[in-house]
């Protein structure tokens, strides 16, 4: 007979989880339920085995034993192991088991495991960068109130030299049954237990500094490293650093919200900075080489003749760092050409010559000239 393998048997690889082996037990168990194949002994057989192999899927100490050593061939598909309970159809199986699996607490499941003390919440922080710490990154130190552990009973809430006692409403299992009406009867209903909250313990001698709380509200500060490259609306996890867990159990995040402060001539769009920069007409025309600034400095930018107004150059690798991925954006220059609103006798006699030479009036518009405009735009 070849050997027993609940992997197999159940259809799930090693690496499945809890969840997705108690998913495939659930659709096999119904399919191949005696009550819905009466008379098919080989789907019996087939309930027995996807029983069998749930039995060894969802133990984690038998899990393990199979992993490392593989099914020993004491247990035979189909023979033992199912216990009592409901009788049907001949098959001694389990009925509380089967709708535990298959249900859920809620219709009578059991745990053996007492509930585990809950992880500390995570904690939010705001934090606003100047333009400059969220492009290069910086170290900031931040002030938080958070719930830590009490130092004098180390998290625990019982009294410095005494411990936590054994809950006596649940004797430390952390659970109780309830027996509850269902659409299905009176079924037992497995709940934490309220007086322990599910640990199993109780504080009978509570810590003085804490109040049997185990934790205390204190102000801590944390540094913390800011990336290269960070923006508004981006969120950092700090782990570790919310508030702490019940009765000793691990704390919780801290997430910090990012906001960065406007710069008086650069503008972030994404991972690329623009900048505007004005030159006169002259400059424009004739074309030119500037030192732009940058925020690494000046870098030479050449502005060839006849430029309009609004061009843009790119400065590649000249803007923000790209988080956790690498490289950087570019620098986009915009250029302005700045239109003079006083002019000397000097200059304005200059700039007429030079109208005259490309044929440009700037005398008032003749009548002519305003008739043609009408007619073109339809007006008379």
């Amino acid at each position: 007979m070849p050997e027993f393998d609940p992997y197999s048997t159940l259809g799930v690889g090693k690496n499945s989880s809890p969840d997705e082996i108690k998913k495939a037990y659930r659709k096999l168990a119904r399919q191949y339920h005696p009550d819905h194949n009466p008379g098919d002994n080989s789907a019996a057989d087939k309930f027995k085995d996807v029983k069998k192999a749930y039995d060894i899927l969802s133990d984690p100490a038998r899990k393990q034993q199979y992993d490392s050593y593989g099914f020993t061939g004491d247990e035979q598909p189909g023979a033992g192991g199912f216990g009592g309970g409901f009788q049907g159809g001949g098959f001694g199986v389990n009925f509380e088991d089967i709708f535990e699996s298959m249900f859920g607490d809620a219709f009578g499941g059991r745990s053996s495991s007492r509930q585990q003390p809950k992880k500390g919440a995570d904690v939010g922080v705001d934090l606003s960068l100047s333009f400059e710490e969220a492009v290069f990154g910086t170290d900031k130190e931040i002030s938080v109130r958070v719930l830590t552990a009490c130092e004098e009973c180390k998290g625990t809430g019982a009294r410095a030299g005494t411990s936590r006692s054994q809950c006596s409403n649940c004797h430390g299992s952390g659970q109780i049954k309830v027996m509850q009406n269902t659409l299905l009867g009176r079924m037992m209903q497995v709940k934490a237990c309220p007086h322990c909250n599910g640990t199993g313990t109780v504080v009978t001698d509570p810590c003085p500094n804490c109040r049997g709380q185990g934790r205390v509200d204190k102000t801590v500060r944390k540094k913390i490293n800011i990336p290269a490259g960070v923006d508004t609306g981006n969120r950092l996890r700090v782990p570790g650093a919310g508030h702490a867990g019940e009765t000793g159990a691990p704390p919780g995040d801290m997430y910090v919200m990012i906001s960065v402060r406007n710069h008086e001539y650069f503008e972030r769009k994404g991972q690329d900075i623009h900048l505007k920069v004005p030159i006169g007409l002259a400059q424009a025309a004739l074309g030119v080489e500037l030192e732009v600034p940058t925020l690494e400095g000046t870098e030479s930018l050449v502005i060839p003749p006849g430029t309009r107004s609004g061009s843009s150059f790119r400065l590649a690798g000249r803007g923000a760092p790209r988080v956790n991925r690498g490289g950087k954006g570019d620098q986009i220059v915009t250029v302005v050409i700045d239109v003079p609103k006083r002019l000397s006798s000097q200059q304005t006699e200059a700039l007429r010559n030079y109208a005259k030479l490309v044929g440009e009036t700037v005398e008032n518009v003749d009548n002519s000239l305003m008739s043609r405009l009408k007619r073109v735009f339809g007006r008379r």
